[in-house]
């Protein structure tokens, strides 16, 4: 009997051990991979500083840093990119970064002409809130209402684009809305909480039931764009534009999708969202061109799988939204999939060397295919959601500690 008992003991204590050096080595991952974002990140900032001007770096074209205007989809995640600098090392450096490049798109508040006033603001101004900044509320709130202005009661949606001018217009559309659209209700969520004013909250809820509703297949794979009638609301058709097909499954969409229902969970606590955004992994999960290293191409139905660029973007998005699903619900589960992905792409075929890659994180990414766009290059919405995810695993590594 005192055999068997020394011999469970001796097991126990190497299962405490090795469980002590697997939290450990994650830790260390999390602690390897700030001090490379430092060291990555401090050459991107001071390429902008010594340039004298304001600038928001997007995506490398020609071998340069592209930078871009305050009015661009994307120009949220640079400021972003600051705010979770500042919260992953507590260097106030990067907060003073982070507040400069914030107030350079300040103007965004007041934009009306496009849905992605969510992302713009959300991750610049919304991350400056919930790190102190208290004067932000107001341009939440401002933004909120400023993308209120695309709703559209009789179909229950927020409209994406105009179709007025450039390609849209040519694509026959009435009342775009596209995936992507479901990133942009945590915006409206927000304005609500901050204001008392619940208009918010009631058309980011009706845009997501609309999204179930419409967007997703019986595989749970989303349709990139879903057109509206706004005459009687009914959908006129579903396509993409920047996935392969109108059939297809824009990897990046899947991704948004699976964040943007997480996100809706946590804000309302209705299990149907909770149900769509772990089904919608699971079609990721279960897919025969879901690669073995976790970071999928840039759609899954892709001709030439497997000689089809890769979506790091996608991945980053990904395992983001899988942190944070893990805190609801199979957490062991949800947070393991989330730590393959970061280990994929923290490893030398997605992550940067130091100084290269125009001082981005990641590399191979995808912007458009179809629009022959930002193919196979960092971007910036990549590196933000990289530095989310990696914040979000150092959350929990430390819980679980």
């Amino acid at each position: 009997m005192r055999k068997i008992v020394s011999q469970v003991i001796v097991i126990l204590s190497f299962l405490i051990v090795g469980c002590q050096s697997s939290s450990k080595q994650k830790l260390l991952f999390v602690a390897e991979n700030i001090e490379f974002a430092k060291t990555q990140e401090k050459l991107q900032v001071d390429a902008i500083e010594k340039s004298g001007k304001i600038l928001n770096p997007r995506t490398v074209a020609d071998g340069k840093v592209k930078y871009i205007s305050p009015e661009d989809w994307t120009s949220g995640f640079y400021p972003g990119t600051m705010w979770y600098m500042y919260e992953l090392t507590g260097d106030s450096t990067w907060r003073t970064y982070a507040r400069k490049y914030t107030q350079a798109i300040d103007s965004v508040k007041y934009l009306t002409w496009h849905h992605d006033v969510g992302f713009m603001i959300q991750c610049s101004f919304g991350n400056g809130l919930r790190l102190g900044e208290q004067a932000y509320k107001d341009v939440i709130i401002q933004a909120a209402k400023s993308l209120s202005t695309r709703f559209h009661p009789v179909a229950g949606i927020t409209q994406s684009w105009n179709v007025d001018k450039g390609w849209q217009s040519q694509r026959g559309w009435e009342c775009p809305v596209i995936i992507d659209n479901m990133m942009n209700l945590e915006l409206l969520f927000n304005a609500t909480k901050l204001s008392g004013d619940s208009s918010f909250y009631k058309i980011a809820v009706s845009h997501a039931d609309q999204t179930i509703k419409n967007h997703y297949r019986a595989n749970y794979s989303c349709y990139h764009v879903v057109d509206y009638s706004l005459k009687d609301g009914s959908v006129r058709n579903r396509h993409t534009a920047q996935g392969y097909a109108h059939e297809s499954s824009w990897a990046r969409g899947q991704a948004w999708g699976i964040y943007g229902f997480t996100v809706c969970y946590r804000e309302t606590h209705n299990p149907k969202y909770l149900e769509q955004a772990q089904k919608a992994f699971e079609f990721v999960v279960h897919n025969k061109n879901f690669p073995a290293d976790f970071v999928p191409y840039w759609d899954f139905d892709a001709p030439k799988i497997p000689n089809e660029p890769r979506d790091a973007s996608a991945a980053a998005i990904m395992a983001s939204a899988l942190y944070e699903l893990s805190t609801f619900d199979n957490g062991e589960y949800y947070k393991g999939w989330a730590d393959k992905i970061m280990a994929s792409l923290a490893s030398p075929p997605y992550r940067a060397k130091v100084g290269e890659n125009g001082n981005f994180l990641l590399m191979h990414s995808v912007g458009s295919i179809p629009h022959g766009a930002e193919i196979d290059v960092p971007l910036n919405y990549a590196d933000y959601y990289f530095l989310e995810a990696l914040l979000r695993k150092n959350q929990l590594e430390k819980k679980i500690n």
